[in-house]
């Protein structure tokens, strides 16, 4: 796979781990819609600098809209308010580890309605990570279950806002992370003012710093990841955050640590590590294509460029609208934003040069 796709999806990770169990803490000084609108109005905040570099036409922005608009209500409005209120009924380091439901909702999406190959490591390790949700839902207390099911919806959420975002290849991923700063942010903001009441000031600053470094730098990172691996493997990449969110509860926010949530951290780790063999390599067919990422020029990438337009060598990461010329060949790969293709098997041996 992609080393900097995995790398940008693993720091996303750190950073949105970090900013979970910080963010439960600020449950008690304001009402869940309040706090989802903040974290998601910090995130617009620290993308600003970044929307000027690659000012996305009227065109791209017409092909964008349904899906953008999808990935605004799902993933900016619906999913954290459902987390904010999920996050209010259970401990830091369960809420942290329950977010691994995001990664089976993910796959579930991207392979059985977004059509990704998916491939015996990635079902296994859903599977494991599963179960570690299971382990951390299954409670006789009434007040975690509700959480617990508070946080699968959120969850849920997220797995169509990251199928769709990771094909929307016509805008940068900081302009995706600004309309759902402004929009989805800006809406539950007003919400939450209008039926509860304002926060003190200290934990208002404290929940825009909290979003934009954990939803809108992880945002953009992942949404740049993942259109190097797919949705399915950059959700796998990502679903260390739990993890990061359990220590930090534990070490940092010095929670008691339980043996369910002791389990369900083993368990989820053994089954995100299943994703770094995850590659498979048959013929494939590459249809002419028009869009606009971040590249270099590698056999995907053969076009030329205007005068002027690239300042940077061919050879360094740099972005623009391009071409794609229709081309057929065999190379180890992920279903990224060139290989979306259908395969007429799902078993890795049904391909001449099958793996997984």
């Amino acid at each position: 796979m992609s080393r900097i796709g995995v790398l940008r999806c693993a720091l996303a990770a750190v950073l949105f781990g970090v900013s979970a169990p910080l963010a439960s803490r600020l449950t008690d000084d304001m009402g869940a819609f309040t706090l989802a609108g903040l974290l998601y109005v910090g995130a617009a905040l620290a993308v600003i600098p970044a929307l000027g570099r690659t000012p996305p036409s009227r065109e791209a922005v017409r092909a964008s809209l349904p899906s953008l608009s999808a990935a605004v209500v799902l993933g900016g409005m619906a999913g954290p308010v459902l987390l904010a209120f999920g996050l209010a009924r259970v401990p830091a380091a369960t809420s942290s580890l329950l977010l691994n439901l995001e990664l089976v909702f993910t796959t579930l999406v991207a392979g059985l309605l977004f059509r990704e190959h998916i491939g015996r490591h990635v079902v296994w390790g859903t599977v494991l990570v599963l179960s570690g949700g299971v382990v951390l839902g299954w409670s006789a207390s009434p007040e975690l279950r509700w959480g617990a099911l508070l946080i699968a919806g959120a969850c849920l959420c997220w797995a169509f806002d990251n199928s769709v975002t990771a094909g929307l290849d016509r805008l940068a991923p900081a302009h995706i992370t600004f309309a759902k700063g402004v929009i989805a942010g800006g809406t539950n903001l007003v919400i939450g003012l209008a039926t509860s009441a304002t926060p003190e000031v200290r934990p208002l600053l404290w929940a825009l710093v909290v979003g934009a470094i954990g939803y809108g730098a992880s945002i953009t990172l992942w949404v740049t990841g993942a259109r190097d691996l797919g949705a399915a493997r950059g959700q796998l990449v990502f679903a260390t955050a739990p993890f990061i969110g359990a220590l930090v509860a534990w070490l940092v926010l010095t929670d008691p640590v339980t043996m369910r949530e002791v389990i369900a951290f083993a368990v989820g780790v053994v089954g995100v590590g299943l994703v770094l063999r995850s590659a498979h390599e048959h013929d494939h067919h590459h249809e002419p294509m028009m869009h606009e990422h971040e590249h270099v020029h590698d056999e995907h990438h053969r076009h030329g460029h205007e005068p002027g337009l690239v300042a940077a060598g061919e050879a360094q990461r740099h972005s623009h609208l391009h071409r794609h010329e229709p081309m057929v060949h065999v190379h180890p790969h992920v279903p990224d934003l060139h290989h979306r293709h259908d395969h007429p098997h799902d078993h890795p041996h049904d391909h001449p040069h099958g793996q997984d």
